[in-house]
């Protein structure tokens, strides 16, 4: 069973950057892709980014493109997201997910939450 644990959330102002990071409980070379999602509130939860592990291909929301840059550190079973140029509509709870080779996103992080002050 994965677990996902993130961390690096708070409250930052407009403009201002913030990286969170998802860390696994299992090696990130046995998932096929790692990505991340937000809710907003009353919202949906919306894609956001993710990668696949081993093609090494990042996928970006058009509403993050330029802005959000996904990594991963495979010896620490770890991804990132690091987001610049922040801006209010950016603010929900921001989740780590995981999948295997083969399946759909199953494994889920319990969410940190993303604030910006305009």
């Amino acid at each position: 069973q994965v677990q996902l644990v993130e961390s690096g959330g708070g409250l930052v102002q407009t403009g201002g950057s913030l990286r969170l990071s998802c860390v696994a409980s299992e090696r990130t070379f046995r998932l096929y892709r790692m990505g991340w999602f937000r809710q907003a509130p009353g919202k949906e939860r919306d894609f956001v980014s993710n990668v696949s592990l081993i093609r090494r291909t990042t996928t970006y929301a058009d509403s993050v493109k330029g802005r959000f840059t996904m990594s991963e550190d495979n010896n620490k079973n770890t991804v990132f997201l690091q987001m610049n140029s922040l801006k209010p509509e950016d603010t929900a709870v921001y989740y780590c997910a995981a999948a295997r080779p083969g399946r759909e996103f199953e494994y889920w992080g319990q969410g940190t939450q993303v604030t910006v002050s305009s």
